[in-house]
């Protein structure tokens, strides 16, 4: 992992300016910074402790089958760069562990700051499950009423009958797991913080480990990523196969802390969970899970919208940001120039000109803001005429032909800052204030530190399309969800905890939009307080089928191609081949700039390889759940500096890296010849 101080920095102009879209490419933009972080007010001096809480509210480890590890983001807009790469070597994923702290707030819920074991003593307990398999199939986010309606799904291995053999056969219970004190269980190697559980009665399933820090923090291991069947099924759906598990969870991160005076809180608990590898881990989401929960909070009026006017830094500017570094993991991004009128979002000029407020820029900015999608555009041409806007991703309703929610909607809240900057309700304050480097947690004001933390944690995930997703999926964007909606002192992004005697949530036949938001056969609502294993019991069985099934789709028109979630799941990259040639100086520039400019797919060969290879969808999902390991990763890169180089090529790029074989029938060499035998 990385030592401290080593990664990458983030000048503090940018984090205290805006948000989530740093990134440390294209040195010809200025960085952006972490979004609209509030702040809690510093408690005075001497303060007294009257609450504890969790930070972050909702953390993501992410799943590898490497012993080496490094530690999620906890600083917004500043990346994971883990020493030596995110790989161990060609063939195993480092794993993502994410780190929880305790913050104390005086009765006026003003910050004092950190609790460690040096102040208090922390005893913390995590409860993780994985119970996907004793859950409904997936076939549409529930929440989009007739734009979309959600289709009803059936239990999972539903030839297991009885609550009592559902409950033994499918739900993986990892069980509380709890641990205290300083660089406990600092091998990962004691079994009393390991979390595992069993699947048909037979199979043990570890759900990861627990550890914590030199100051007493929790630092949540994933596990390793495995899927199987215990019973041989076959691969029949994306999203959906009966006699599989894998190994994601989530669950709440619960803590009590003595403090010096004797006295125990319960600290308001956070949630963790386990997801899949971020394959473009520098490249954020255009819309992440923090906008998602952020619009939810601002609508509910649990927090208030930004005051305008906007900062372009702050609110404008990331999303220019991230549209410009999607041209690295989607080709129709690498070529939206042609089939919208619109400049280089990657082009220092053309952001100056995006940044200009004033009413003589009005026509331009509007010019560009139409080639945004409006998500308030519910007629019943909008299909057709929201189609080819920004950014080309597909959506929740995609099994809907006709439906304008087949393309991807921004939320209200992050659409509503385009429509202010179109207008000119913002200041330009693009290359304002000071510059002092910031590399760590500790060098964020204390008020913004727990703020900080959550946003880190959910800014790399994917804001949709939720079909159901990459990480987790459309319920996050629903209040019942969050303590808020059960507590108004709750915090925002605070999961409710549910208080069901099982873990099995069995509320009948069927799941239907009726069952989700109310509940049935006697059993709460899903879509309210959650247990151990709810998050993530959502998502698709095994998770590797979804993560191949999700890259783009061929429609009937043959250009551009619509894409899901290019900034988690690659689809057209730079290869580190390509990479290494263009590089080259005693190429010739436009030799270089063919290689430069030739992006193949992601995925290539995960299907099959060879004279004879199937190639087909269903090779495609089942091989995944080999081969997900073997997968490169797209990082940066500097690009070439000689008198020779091409002037399209930019000074920096992002490749793929540590790409292994796709053979996986034998232990493919050089030496076995180019083709398999």
């Amino acid at each position: 992992m990385n030592a401290p101080g080593t990664g990458p920095k983030l000048r503090r102009r940018d984090f205290l300016a805006t948000g989530t879209a740093f990134m440390a490419g294209l040195p010809l933009l200025p960085r952006a910074s972490v979004a609209a972080i509030p702040s809690i007010e510093a408690a005075p001096e001497g303060a007294e402790i009257a609450r504890v809480a969790v930070y972050p509210a909702i953390g993501i480890s992410r799943v590898g089958g490497s012993r080496e590890w490094y530690l999620a983001p906890e600083v917004p807009g500043l990346p994971p760069r883990p020493e030596g790469g995110f790989k161990d070597g060609t063939r195993l994923i480092k794993k993502q562990v994410q780190r929880f702290r305790i913050y104390a707030f005086d009765d006026q819920d003003r910050v004092i700051g950190e609790v460690s074991n040096g102040t208090a003593s922390i005893r913390w307990n995590v409860h993780v499950a994985n119970t996907k398999a004793a859950w409904y199939g997936f076939s549409n986010p529930l929440d989009n009423d007739e734009l979309a309606p959600g289709l009803p799904g059936q239990r999972r291995n539903s030839y297991f009958v009885s609550a009592e053999e559902r409950e033994r056969m499918l739900v993986i219970d990892g069980g509380p797991t709890a641990i205290d004190g300083n660089d406990t269980n600092a091998d990962g190697e004691e079994s009393d913080y390991s979390m595992a559980g069993r699947f048909y009665d037979q199979t043990d399933v570890g759900l990861g480990h627990l550890r914590t820090d030199a100051e007493g923090r929790l630092l949540v291991f994933p596990a390793d990523g495995v899927s199987s069947s215990p019973v041989d099924s076959p691969i029949t759906s994306f999203a959906d196969n009966d006699g599989w598990h894998d190994d994601w969870c989530d669950g709440p991160v619960r803590a009590e802390v003595t403090l010096a005076d004797g006295r125990t809180l319960s600290a308001d608990p956070g949630w963790v969970a386990s997801a899949g590898p971020n394959f473009a881990p520098e490249i954020p989401p255009i819309t992440t899970l923090h906008d998602v929960i952020s619009d939810l909070n601002v609508a509910e009026g649990w927090q208030e919208p930004p005051a305008l006017p906007l900062s372009f830094r702050q609110h404008i500017y990331p999303i220019f940001r991230r549209l410009a570094l999607m041209e690295w993991v989607s080709q129709a991004a690498f070529l939206r120039q042609g089939w919208l009128d619109i400049g280089d979002f990657s082009d220092p000029a053309y952001l100056e000109r995006l940044a200009d407020a004033g009413p003589e820029n009005e026509a331009f900015r509007r010019e560009v803001f139409e080639t945004f999608r409006d998500p308030n555009n519910d007629s019943e041409t909008a299909y057709k005429d929201e189609r080819l806007k920004l950014p080309f991703m597909l959506g929740d309703g995609i099994n809907y032909n006709g439906s304008p929610l087949q393309w991807f909607r921004f939320p209200q809240l992050q659409f509503s800052f385009l429509e202010h900057w179109a207008a000119g309700d913002f200041v330009n304050d693009l290359e304002d204030a000071e510059a002092e480097a910031i590399d760590s947690l500790d060098q964020v004001p204390l008020a913004q530190q727990p703020a900080a933390l959550t946003e880190a944690a959910l800014e790399n995930c994917s804001g949709g399309a939720f079909h159901p997703g990459v990480e987790l999926t459309y319920y996050l964007r629903l209040a019942p969800l969050y303590a808020r909606a059960h507590d108004p002192k709750a915090e925002p992004f605070r999961i409710a905890l549910g208080q069901r005697d099982s873990l099995l949530h069995d509320i009948g036949r069927l799941l239907t939009t009726e069952t989700a938001m109310q509940g049935g056969n006697g059993a709460p609502a899903p879509i309210g307080p959650q247990m151990p294993g709810d998050l993530t019991r959502w998502m698709g069985l095994p998770w590797q089928c979804d993560a191949f099934s999700c890259q783009d789709v061929l429609m009937q028109d043959d250009f551009p191609t619509a894409v899901w979630w290019p900034a988690l799941l690659p689809v057209d990259i730079l290869p580190e081949d390509h990479y290494e040639a263009l590089m080259r100086e005693d190429l010739p520039a436009d030799q270089r700039r063919r290689f430069y400019e030739s992006r193949v797919a992601w995925s290539r060969g995960v299907a099959g390889i060879g004279y004879h290879a199937n190639a087909s969808y269903w090779d495609g999902i089942t091989n995944m759940i080999a081969l997900w390991q073997r997968m490169g990763f797209v990082v940066k890169r500097p690009g070439p500096t000689d008198p020779a180089r091409p002037d399209a090529i930019p000074q920096d790029l992002f490749v793929e890296v540590g790409r292994d074989t796709m053979e996986h029938r034998f232990d493919w060499t050089d030496e076995s010849g180019p083709l398999p035998r």
